[in-house]
């Protein structure tokens, strides 16, 4: 499978490019901070889209791994093999 490569930003501004691999032990590489981010978030229930559904937090789950960008980031774009969501502006 092909990874899921993600661009976005932090609140403060700080832009990352990671690849969400889909892998338990390493789900998220490229940049130290969102790496950090997904590990602090592993094992919390996140929803996956605006209506749901909502799934528990798990680096093997690149669903699960992109929500966590989505929900605690800006993310500016995203390519590669999950199914996408409606990406809705944060306010």
């Amino acid at each position: 499978m092909m990874p899921i490569t993600v661009t976005g930003a932090f609140d403060d501004g700080a832009t990352y490019t990671v690849q969400i691999t889909g892998r338990a032990d390493r789900p998220v590489i490229g940049s130290h901070r969102a790496v950090a981010l997904v590990e602090l978030h592993q094992g919390e229930e996140i929803t996956l889209s605006p209506t749901g559904p909502r799934k528990v937090v798990a680096g093997a789950d690149e669903a699960s791994v992109l929500a966590v960008l989505h929900e605690y980031t800006n993310v500016l774009e995203e390519s590669g093999s999950v199914s996408r969501r409606a990406v809705v502006p944060r306010g």
